[in-house]
Order: C-alpha cells, then sequence, then structure tokens
C-alpha cells in the first residue's frame, strides 16, 4: 500500500508547483513583500521545485519497490543513447529560449522584462520541446521499476495537465501571434495536432 504514498507525495507537489507559478500567487507575494523582492521570485522557485522533489526521490528509492524490467543486450545501450540525446536536446531547447530569465538570474540583475515568443529551433516542431524532451528522457530509462514506473506516469500526467494551463498564460501574454503559433505547431508531440488544441 505504499503506491499512494508515492502518488499523494506527487500530487501535493504538483499542486504546490502550479500554485506558486500562477499569476495571482505571483500577484499575492508581491503585495506582500514588494517588487524589489520579486525579483528573486523565479529563481526562488526553480530552487523550491527542485529541493521539494527530492523527498519524492528518496520515497522512490526507500519505499518497498519491484523490477519491472531491464532492457537486455543492444536495447540497453540504445535507450541510454536514446536519454544521452533527450537531455542534448533538452539543453538546446533551453538555451533557444531566454536561459537567464528561465532560471531566474536575469530578473535579478535587470528586473522583470517582458518576454518574447519563440517560435524557431525545437519550438518550430512543437511548442513545448523541453516537455517532450523530458518525457523521453523518462521514458528511455532502460530499468524500469514498480515505484519509478509510478512517479512516471505521475510526472507525464503532470508536465501534460501544467502545458494546459502554461497555454492559458501564453495566450493571454502573446495573444493573437501565440494563437496563430498554436494553430500550426503541435503541443508536446511532433505531427499530432488535436482539433480543440
Amino acid at each position: 500500500m505504499h503506491i499512494p504514498v508515492l502518488v499523494v507525495s506527487l500530487a501535493l507537489w504538483g499542486i504546490v508547483h502550479s500554485i506558486l507559478a500562477s499569476p495571482s500567487a505571483r500577484d499575492s507575494f508581491q503585495r506582500a513583500v514588494g517588487a524589489e523582492v520579486m525579483r528573486g521570485y523565479r529563481l526562488f522557485y526553480n530552487f523550491f521545485a527542485v529541493v521539494s522533489f527530492a523527498p519524492i526521490l528518496w520515497l522512490m528509492r526507500v519505499l518497498p519497490d519491484e523490477g519491472l524490467y531491464r532492457a537486455a543486450g543492444v536495447w540497453f545501450f540504445l535507450m541510454l543513447a536514446g536519454q544521452g540525446l533527450s537531455a542534448l536536446c533538452l539543453l538546446i531547447a533551453l538555451l533557444q529560449t531566454d536561459t537567464l530569465s528561465f532560471v531566474g538570474l536575469r530578473q535579478i540583475i535587470e528586473g522583470e522584462k517582458s518576454s518574447s515568443l519563440v517560435t524557431s529551433g525545437f519550438y518550430r516542431l512543437v511548442r513545448h520541446p523541453l516537455y517532450l524532451f523530458s518525457l523521453l528522457f523518462l521514458w528511455l530509462t532502460p530499468v524500469m521499476s514498480r515505484n519509478m514506473l509510478v512517479v512516471y506516469l505521475s510526472l507525464t500526467i503532470y508536465l501534460f495537465v501544467g502545458a494546459y494551463f502554461e497555454e492559458r498564460k501564453l495566450a493571454r501574454e502573446f495573444g493573437a501571434a501565440y494563437q496563430e503559433y498554436r494553430s500550426r505547431t503541435p503541443m508536446i508531440i511532433p505531427g499530432l495536432m488535436l482539433r480543440r488544441e
């Protein structure tokens, strides 16, 4: 009965992560601490997301578990190579954005600036290449256990739900330009356009 512990932990992490990413939470914090302190919000948000995920990784390791599969022979190395390629593509996609803003350093150095809509590079193929390559990295793991599967499934659901809410924010921020980009570019899976996107 430890799987619900993992699922609830991931759900709580996802809820807190999403609330902190919301414009209303940012506005509330800004009213409470002032615009100058808010320059560090994005950096704090990223740091908190990583640190608060550590207990989930710990639970994944210490809770009772059983192996589900281990890729054999050449498949093991192909999957590892796929993970390496996914990590490289993830880094390239990150560099195609304003990386300093993504991390939260530009806001501290220069203050909050309006961002620009990136539609080139990997962003020509999908609107969320960071999510695509993160998912590929996860699912190309050559050794899978039950706890890993629960965490990976939960993170996959979270990324798709997160992409939906991020889309709403981007549509408000970039208006017609984003709607036009959205109409011609798949969300996460290359070549897959859903009618109601």
